[in-house]
């Protein structure tokens, strides 16, 4: 009897944190977003990172528009070092209907879904952060592996403005530009 009872349980639970992913944002997305200009290479500049890129170097999130609307992803970086061999991940965003293309649920591992929220984005698309609800993730990335210093003091203080803790943000390493 207890075996049904942990399956209906985590069945449950896998539910309830599929339903959370599709709650509306309370983190402000921006108001929208030209999916086909956003698509593309994004360096990740500084992170308050997930448990599978707490030490991630020379990371980079690339997105394509897929035929059926959805956004093909593909996360890759290498752990600890930059001669570490590359990981990857393939999340495939689904953007949520009505939220001007800045609200995606991403779906990893084909098991749940994650919130995904386009908090800023610079007029020429060469900057963006991206957070959600639980103000427990966020990313600010870039076109280009480097920012100034004044962007980067710009992102923080927005994140700091969301009510985001700064204590777990982490900049990315990235690999010097080849010569």
């Amino acid at each position: 009897m207890r075996d049904p009872l942990r399956r209906l349980a985590a069945v449950l639970g896998v539910s309830l944190l599929g339903a959370c992913a599709h709650a509306p944002p309370t983190i402000p997305p921006v108001a929208s977003v030209d999916l086909p200009r956003f698509m593309g290479d994004w360096y990740v500049i500084a992170h308050i990172p997930t448990r599978f890129e707490r030490d991630a170097y020379g990371a980079v999130e690339s997105y394509a528009l897929r035929s059926d609307g959805r956004i093909a992803t593909t996360f890759r970086y290498r752990d600890g070092a930059f001669d570490a061999p590359e990981k990857t991940m393939h999340p495939v965003g689904t953007v949520r209907a009505d939220t001007g293309n800045a609200v995606w649920d991403m779906r990893f591992f084909a098991l749940f879904d994650a919130e995904y929220v386009i908090v800023y984005l610079k007029d020429d698309y060469s900057e963006t952060i991206i957070g959600r609800s639980d103000r427990d993730y966020a990313w600010i990335m870039a076109r280009t592996p480097t920012i100034s210093d004044d962007d980067y003091r710009e992102a923080t203080a927005r994140l700091g403005a969301l009510g985001y803790s700064l204590d777990g943000l982490r900049k990315v390493p990235q690999p010097a530009p080849a010569r």
